[in-house]
């Protein structure tokens, strides 16, 4: 190996390491979280609790019979998976939010929800909208998360946790470590 050639491999090397360390942005990703909890949460509020779902082995045992047994189809992991293929979609109803008293920022929902009362829409003032680009950042960094932490989501989701925005965003990621909105619904 000539030495330019050694030479250009330490640069792309040192490059690639620098931008594999790079911080993540905790304003952003901790909003994300926190909307995803919130879009889960919703979501899950709109199913029957009365429909239900087959889940376990389809397998015959050597009886003839099988072993299967129903649970509630909205925190189902096959329900869950569903909702957590869509979640991100929701992501262009958030902007920076800028607390007025804090002047703390983080994307909260700014757009009505279809099925919520309509006296729900927030005063817009205190948000900032950066055009239509702007969702793209927190639908990225929710489809990180998604990625990253799908099982912990959907174990998570499937139990009935009393905060789940504390136990995801905190306890198991670390997205909110350290501010101040950790408790805070969206």
């Amino acid at each position: 190996m000539t030495p330019s050639v050694g030479r250009l491999t330490v640069v792309i090397l040192v490059i690639f390491t620098c931008c594999c360390q790079a911080k993540r942005n905790q304003v952003l990703y901790c909003s994300a979280c926190h909307a995803i909890v919130d879009e889960l949460n919703h979501s899950i509020s709109l199913v029957d609790p009365k429909k239900t779902i087959n889940v376990g082995s389809f397998r015959l045992k050597p009886d003839g019979s099988m072993k299967d047994r129903k649970v509630p189809l909205a925190r189902s992991e096959t329900h869950l998976s569903e909702l957590l293929d869509g979640v991100c979609d929701h992501m262009s109803d958030y902007a920076i939010h800028t607390d007025p008293d804090t002047q703390q920022k983080q994307y909260l929902r700014f757009a009505p929800r279809s099925s919520g009362p309509s006296g729900d829409f927030p005063d817009l003032k205190n948000f900032q909208f950066d055009g239509p680009e702007a969702p793209n950042a927190l639908k990225f960094a929710c489809e990180s998360i998604v990625e990253d932490l799908e099982d912990d989501i959907i174990a998570l989701f499937s139990q009935q946790t009393e905060d789940a925005h504390e136990e995801l965003c905190n306890n198991i990621s670390d997205y909110c470590k350290g501010t101040s909105h950790t408790n805070e619904e969206l």
